[in-house]
């Protein structure tokens, strides 16, 4: 059958006016720009009733050929109530696609008529399309419309299936490759991180257990020892430091070594001056804390010769590596208060103990891989850490190399010439406070402290108290001047004793009963009636106070460790003797640096300096110095008070008789106190004598305080200390380039 022209009569009557499906009853219809152009109305977008039930596009499409017209009864379009079609099913059997939605038309100028649809005998004829093979096109989807309801109902006709054909091979997806590949990434991550959980977290401890020894057996670690910072004197000068050497040391799974043990051993002895039995002991295997050790010492501090001899021998399971070993380049000098360190680089006694952490620094590590059995060495191109090792910083000391030397050379001549068990000697810079030298005897070989007795190292001035005896007598003066309970020019009547309590204390230079002296006199024979009377008119509390001004009854704080404290009785506790044996320093104890401090008050005009040996620290990474602490002071006398007392003290190295005339030193004033104590020893007193002496010089104008103190089995301190006290004053003056005085001492009335 030919397609059939527009312009045919429909075969069953007049067709329907043709408008809008979309055109409610009682609404404008809307102009369709697109109508207009064709000169036909809306409907034209959707399909068009033919009396056999087949719709035709109104866009200008050709009519269906004729082979498509075998069915004669095609279902007609279903209409819904209030106009909208339903889909309409393609002769394959499948749904069609809804239309794409169209862009609403812009609505016109309301004013403006919209023309009406003419009548289809009106419409232009179309030109009539050419005939087209009889080859089949697929159909298209057919498009969803919207249609007035028919006049008379249609029946559906029966839907025919068509044969579907085969779909063409799909591309690869780009995009489905990407998020195959995200989700498998993402999946081993997952993976990855739920194990390492699972082994942190989850790890049984015998699993835990077994990866740590597979592990240490795997690694090996060597300590990386610190350079170990010197210690200084204050001009500079090397008083201990730490040299480049090597340690020697053994892997006892080694198993060339354990076949070989008695020979390995029998060669390095020669080499290190151990003996082959011990050698060959820490070659043995070892178990520590469950288990096998891989590094045993068999030698610290090993020249560099002898460690590179051992290297030469190739031995199994012998290795050197760097280490340090501690130099005392004075041996004894400064010996007991500069003290040791141990085979670890660690200080054990004296300044090496008490600044351990700073001199020390951080000891650095390196962990590297090994092999097992014969291959038991560094792996190349293994695993390897070295956590670098951090200098300690080096320590300045107040101390001056050659006075320290001196004063050493001339107490220990001193100590050997009087039998003495103990003996100590302290310098100070009275303006200062400074530590100059600070010496003790016996000496030791800071190299080589194991060969003397522990008893023999200690720090004698801050480490051993005892009663300061007569040269305590100077505080109790100075205290009575300053409290105005005595004028410089009084006279003190006297008797040959005193009774305090029921103890009698008499004078060693005993004066007739009535007799009376002047204060000069009282000191320079060392009366103790005199220095008792003084401190009766002062009482127990002032007393009390003014030694603890002077710096009695706690330690300096210097810088040594391990400094004793001393100790005094305080008021409460005083019973009837003690008004005369605390003045005259028998129910006292103190150490010698804090006797000399005491008297650098009195040399300091009245002002109390905190003793210190601390001049600076020397960074070991930059050298940058840092000063040390700042001494404390706080004034315990006026400084004409002072003056006064110094010239009290003078007659006690002037006035025939005297107690201290053994200290003089040739062209220069000086003024100063003998004692005679005892030696506290665990809560007893010793049967000897601590006997000392304290001075200053010049006297007029202080430079310098030195105080020695030696235990001896008999002598005071004007034939026991104060020799020691002029050689050593003597040289310090003249080292420092002090001018000689200018005046001679005064001529000192001692009695009426």
């Amino acid at each position: 059958m030919s397609p059939r022209a527009d312009d045919e009569t429909p075969r069953r009557g007049t067709s329907p006016r043709r408008g809008s499906s979309r055109d409610l009853p009682g609404e404008e219809p809307e102009e369709n720009p697109r109508d207009s152009r064709r000169g036909r109305s809306s409907i034209g977008e959707a399909r068009a009733y033919t009396p056999r039930g087949r719709t035709v596009a109104e866009r200008g499409r050709a009519p269906r050929d004729s082979g498509r017209s075998a069915d004669p009864f095609r279902p007609a379009l279903q209409v819904l109530d209030g106009g909208e079609g339903g889909q309409r099913t393609r002769s394959r059997g499948r749904t069609a696609e809804p239309p794409p939605q169209r862009e609403q038309p812009k609505p016109r100028d309301e004013a403006k008529p919209r023309e009406q649809a003419k009548p289809r005998e009106q419409l232009k004829p179309r030109e009539q399309p050419k005939p087209r093979a009889k080859t089949r096109e697929p159909e298209k989807p057919r498009e969803r419309v919207r249609a007035r309801e028919p006049e008379r109902p249609r029946k559906k006709a029966p839907e025919r299936r068509r044969p579907v054909p085969a779909e063409p091979p799909r591309l690869a997806n780009s995009t489905r490759r990407l998020r195959l590949g995200t989700v498998l990434a993402l999946s081993l991550f997952v993976t990855i991180g739920v194990r390492l959980v699972v082994l942190q977290v989850a790890t049984s401890p015998e699993e835990a257990a077994s990866l740590l020894e597979l592990r240490e057996n795997r690694l090996s670690s060597v300590k990386l020892p610190a350079p170990r910072g010197s210690i200084l004197d204050r001009n500079g000068n090397v008083l201990a430091h730490s040299v480049e050497a090597r340690y020697v040391y053994a892997d006892p799974e080694n198993e060339g070594l354990q076949q070989n043990i008695p020979g390995t051993a029998a060669k390095l002895a020669p080499l290190l001056g151990v003996p082959q039995s011990e050698l060959a002991a820490n070659m043995q295997r070892k178990q520590v804390l469950g288990q096998w050790t891989k590094f045993r010492y068999l030698d610290r501090g090993v020249d560099l010769g002898v460690a590179d001899q051992i290297d030469s021998l190739n031995l199994d399971g012998i290795y050197t590596h760097a280490d340090e070993r501690r130099d005392v380049p004075g041996g004894d000098l400064a010996s007991n208060l500069i003290g040791f360190t141990g085979e670890e680089g660690r200080g054990l006694e004296g300044l090496e103990a008490r600044y351990d952490d700073l001199l020390h620094g951080t000891d650095g590590k390196r962990v590297f891989e090994v092999g097992t059995g014969k291959l038991n060495k560094p792996i190349p191109g293994g695993f390897q850490q070295d956590i670098e090792a951090r200098p300690g910083n080096s320590l300045q000391l107040t101390i001056d190399q050659d006075l320290q030397f001196m004063v050493q050379r001339v107490l220990d001549a001193a100590g050997k010439k009087k039998n003495a068990r103990v003996g100590g000697a302290v310098v100070l810079d009275a303006r200062t406070g400074e530590v100059l030298a600070q010496a003790s005897y016996p000496l030791f070989n800071a190299a080589e402290p194991n060969k003397v007795d522990p008893i023999e190292r200690v720090d004698m001035p801050s480490a051993v108290v005892t009663d300061p005896g007569s040269s305590h007598k100077a505080f109790i003066f100075g205290a009575a001047l300053q409290e105005g309970v005595v004028k410089p020019d009084e006279l003190i009547t006297i008797g040959p004793g005193i009774k305090k309590g029921d103890t009698t204390f008499e004078d060693t230079h005993p004066q007739d009963k009535g007799s009376r002296m002047t204060l000069p006199g009282l000191l320079a024979f060392s009366s103790n009636v005199g220095t008792i009377l003084l401190a009766d008119r002062l009482g127990k509390e002032k007393v009390y106070e003014y030694q603890q001004k002077f710096g009695l009854g706690k330690a300096t704080g210097e810088g040594v460790p391990a400094e004793a404290e001393g100790d005094l009785l305080e008021p409460a506790d005083w019973s009837g003797s003690s008004y005369g044996s605390v003045p005259i320093g028998h129910s006292v104890s103190a150490t010698l640096i804090q006797m000399a401090a005491g008297y650098g008050a009195i040399a300091n005009d009245g002002v109390y300096i905190q003793p210190h040996l601390i001049k600076a620290t020397i960074s070991g990474e930059n050298g940058a110095q840092t000063p040390g602490p700042t001494p404390s002071t706080h004034r315990v006398l006026d400084a004409n008070v002072a003056q006064e007392l110094r010239l009290i003290m003078e007659s006690v190295t002037t006035v025939e008789h005297a107690t201290g005339l053994a200290a003089q030193v040739p062209g220069y004033r000086v003024a100063g106190k003998t004692g005679t104590g005892k030696l506290l020893v665990n809560g007893q007193y010793t049967s000897n004598n601590a006997s000392s002496f304290v001075g200053m010089a010049p006297a007029e104008n202080p430079r310098y305080v030195i105080a020695v103190s030696m235990d001896v089995s008999s002598g005071g301190g004007g034939d026991v200390a104060a020799p020691a006290f002029s050689e050593m004053m003597s040289y310090v003056l003249r080292q420092n380039h002090v001018p000689p005085s200018g005046t001679k001492a005064p001529e000192f009335k001692i009695k009426e």
